[in-house]
């Protein structure tokens, strides 16, 4: 099971008290990076009918007519769909490859590897790109894995958002809210 750092809210400022955003059916927006609100935000959406306040902490804020106890866990009133192909970005291709080395598993020093080089006319797109440490990265060089003897764990592909949300869920966050954990963890095995 995961160790979480659970927070007394009265003893911390409100910037300490993110709100974790569900989609309409309840799931997380995103796990990696997990999709959070700041407190003004969230209470923002709250007073604009946008969401739906599910949890919240201890901790009130007031105004000089109003007091209220900050959200914790939101749930959009929209449903918003998710992408079914998530943007090429550094952290998505990170996040595909399960923040490792294709070649050696390292997890140190990542940067990104062109499987057929530019100079063989490779191109910068999901399948021909792949998460490499900087070792690895130097030693194949300007080569195909092939000419630089180099094997590659699994070759390199477009993921769905789905596999992307996974993937993120294997890579919990430093701070979770004890309300937090029935709408991230909701499918881990009950401890007995």
């Amino acid at each position: 099971m995961y160790t979480t750092e659970l927070l007394d809210a009265r003893a911390v400022s409100p910037e300490s008290c993110p709100a974790l955003v569900l989609n309409a059916d309840y799931t997380p927006l995103s796990y990696y990076p997990l999709s959070l609100w700041s407190w003004q935000t969230a209470i923002k959406a709250a007073f604009l009918d946008r969401v739906s306040v599910v949890a919240e902490y201890d901790r009130v804020v007031h105004s000089p007519r109003f007091a209220m106890r900050l959200p914790s866990v939101i749930a959009l009133r929209d449903y918003v769909k998710p992408s079914s192909h998530p943007a090429f970005t550094r952290f998505n291709l990170f996040l595909r490859d399960r923040f490792s080395c294709q070649y050696c598993g390292g997890r140190h020093d990542l940067t990104f590897d062109h499987v057929v080089p530019r100079a063989y006319g490779g191109r910068t797109t999901w399948v021909n790109v792949t998460t490499a440490c900087a070792p690895c990265n130097l030693r194949k060089g300007g080569r195909t894995p092939a000419e630089a003897h180099m094997a590659l764990r699994s070759a390199p592909r477009q993921p769905t958002a789905h596999e992307l949300q996974v993937n993120g869920r294997a890579f919990p966050p430093h701070h979770l809210h004890e309300t937090w954990r029935d709408y991230l963890y909701w499918d881990t095995e009950l401890e007995a």
